[in-house]
């Protein structure tokens, strides 16, 4: 069962969600409160429904929000940010060698995200 872990950084507050195995599936944002972040963590937990959006293959096949934005980065490599339903980008991925492993990391977020618990790290 995956986790949010909240942390308190040297600017605000972020959140990482995290896999059963405790690797990092999606990152936030760095938010100015931990109320905000919080309520970040929620977003997510209501939007990681939302479909995939391949903007890694022509045409690119738009999908409402909320939505996961599956792209490559300058380095070449596989990503996906999340989208909430206002258009806001609240969770990022790291970056994947292989597309399928990309698409994995999605499928993750889709299964820890809505019941996962919170856990707040002391700074």
């Amino acid at each position: 069962m995956g986790k949010f872990v909240v942390k308190q950084t040297a600017t605000g507050f972020k959140f990482d969600l995290k896999a059963g195995n405790g690797e990092t599936i999606a990152t936030s944002e760095v938010y100015t409160t931990e109320a905000a972040c919080l309520n970040g963590v929620e977003s997510v937990k209501k939007c990681c429904v939302g479909e995939v959006e391949d903007q890694t293959v022509e045409p690119i096949a738009e999908v409402k929000h909320p939505k996961f934005e599956l792209y490559t980065d300058k380095a070449g490599e596989f990503r996906f940010r999340l989208k909430a339903r206002n258009g806001e980008v609240i969770a990022v991925s790291e970056g994947y060698k292989a597309k399928a492993s990309c698409l994995n990391g999605i499928e993750s977020v889709k299964t820890n995200a809505p019941e996962a618990e919170v856990e707040k790290l002391e700074a």
